[in-house]
């Protein structure tokens, strides 16, 4: 798997699951906004159904429940983990990031422009409030 950069500030949800489909941010943003789904609706930070719905139009399973974050050995080998956790005037907002283990590996593929590296070991300094099992 490799990262996706977003394209817009809230377009972090999107492109985690073009991660997860090993397809383009374009291609990615082309079936949400299909499916209703658009990148400047600020609800893209705060509710899951969001990227659930897209994942599901990308042939993409996902547990239908969030899963509280204990540790980074416990995770599944493929998940979407819930970052930056914070609340503003009572709603909930996050960042979306995609977290993948292999047998030689454990990253976290992380799509802000800002970063150095889109891809992640630095797992002391990513607090994950949640996360979602993804097949």
């Amino acid at each position: 798997m490799n990262p996706v950069i977003q394209e817009e500030i809230s377009g972090c949800g999107i492109a985690a699951c073009a991660v997860l489909a090993g397809i383009t941010y374009a291609q990615a943003k082309e079936t949400a906004n299909a499916v209703g789904i658009y990148a400047e609706d600020t609800a893209l930070w705060s509710d899951t159904e969001y990227v659930r719905k897209l994942l599901r139009a990308l042939g993409i399973m996902a547990a239908p429940t969030e899963m509280p974050f204990d540790t980074w050995a416990t995770l599944p080998d493929k998940a979407l983990l819930a970052i930056k956790w914070r609340t503003e005037q009572g709603r909930p907002f996050w960042h979306w990031v995609v977290f993948v283990r292999t047998k030689q590996d454990a990253v976290v593929l992380d799509s802000k422009k800002a970063l150095k590296s889109n891809i992640r070991r630095d797992f002391g300094r990513i607090k994950p409030k949640w996360f979602i099992h993804v097949d």
